[in-house]
C-alpha cells in the first residue's frame, strides 16, 4: 500500500445515526471505537463492506469498556482491561480490522519502574498480536492534567528494545505538539520506524480546555494552536502509513474546512 488517509470515528463521535458521513469523502480508510451498541458496530461492519473501504479498531468497541487500563487503574484494574482487550483483539480479528489500535502506553502521570512495565506490557501485546494475526498499534497519550509522562516514558524507553517486540506506534500530532512543544521533533523521529497510523487534528484552546479541530494549511485563519505542516511532512517519510483524520464536531467545521485539509494533506503525502 502507499500511504493511506482515513476518517475516524471521532468526527461524529461514533453516533449510529451518523455512521454513513464517515464514507461520504470517499476515503479508502475509517479507524472508529466506542460504539453505543452492538448493533451501531454491525451496522458499520456492513457500510465498510458496501463502501469498500478498510477499517481499523480504535478500542474499546464498545463506550463502557476500558481505554486505558493496561498498565494501570484508570477506570478498572488491569487484570480485567487485559481480559476485555483479548476478547477486543478476537473481534478486530473475526471482523477483518486492519488492525487494533490501544492507548499505550498510558500512565496518568508520573510512574515508578516505567521501562519494565512498558516492557512486560508489550510481551502481553506481542503475543495477542502473534496469537490472532492483526497488527496491534500503541498510541501514547497525555494522561491527567494533559500530562506528558506517558510521551516522556516512551521517549526514554530503548527503540532496540522496542523493535524486538514488533508492534507498531500511532503518533497523535495534537498530544505531541501539546506534550513537548517544539520539541516534537526530536520525540516523534525515534517512533517513525515503527510509526503506522498518524492521528492529525490541530488543536483550539479555550478556558475550559482544549477542542480537536480539523487539519488545516492555514492553521491561524482557523484559531488554532500548531503549525501541523512540518509535522506531516516528517511523517510521510519512510513506510507507507494511515493518515486519520481525528478532529470531534465540537467546533461545528465546515466542510469546505474538512475538504481543504484532505486535499492538502494528499498533496504532502505524495
Amino acid at each position: 500500500m502507499a500511504h493511506s488517509i482515513g476518517m475516524s470515528g471521532s468526527t461524529i463521535m461514533s453516533d449510529r445515526d451518523r455512521l454513513p458521513e464517515l464514507f461520504d469523502k470517499g476515503l479508502p480508510h475509517v479507524e472508529i471505537g466506542e460504539f453505543g451498541d452492538r448493533d451501531s458496530y454491525l451496522s458499520f461492519l456492513n457500510l465498510a463492506r458496501e463502501n469498500k473501504v478498510s477499517f481499523g479498531i480504535h478500542v474499546p468497541h464498545f463506550r463502557e469498556n476500558s481505554k486505558y487500563d493496561l498498565l494501570e487503574e484508570v477506570k478498572m484494574h488491569p487484570s480485567l482491561a487485559r481480559k476485555l482487550f483479548v476478547e477486543e483483539v478476537q473481534e478486530a480479528a473475526r471482523s477483518g480490522a486492519s488492525y487494533v489500535l490501544v492507548h499505550f502506553p498510558y500512565f496518568k502521570g508520573e510512574a515508578e519502574s516505567t521501562l519494565e512495565k512498558i516492557e512486560e506490557g508489550l510481551q502481553f501485546l506481542q503475543h495477542l498480536q502473534e496469537s490472532y494475526g492483526v497488527p496491534i498499534v500503541c498510541e501514547p497519550k497525555l494522561g491527567h492534567n494533559k500530562s506528558s509522562a506517558g510521551i516522556q516514558y516512551l521517549y526514554d524507553f530503548p527503540m532496540n528494545l522496542w523493535e524486538k517486540y514488533g508492534l507498531s506506534i500511532c503518533i497523535d500530532i495534537g498530544d505531541y505538539r501539546i506534550a513537548v512543544g517544539n520539541n516534537w521533533r526530536e520525540y516523534i523521529e525515534p517512533l517513525l520506524p515503527f510509526t503506522k497510523v498518524v492521528h492529525m487534528h490541530n488543536v483550539r484552546f479555550t478556558n475550559k480546555g482544549y477542542i480537536w479541530t480539523p487539519i488545516h494549511p492555514d492553521f491561524e485563519k482557523q484559531d488554532t494552536a500548531f503549525d501541523m505542516t512540518p509535522c506531516i511532512v516528517l511523517l510521510a517519510k519512510g513506510r507507507d502509513k494511515y493518515f486519520i483524520l481525528e478532529h470531534t464536531p465540537h467546533t461545528n467545521p465546515s466542510e469546505e474546512e474538512v475538504d481543504e485539509g484532505i486535499e492538502w494533506v494528499m498533496e504532502q503525502l505524495k
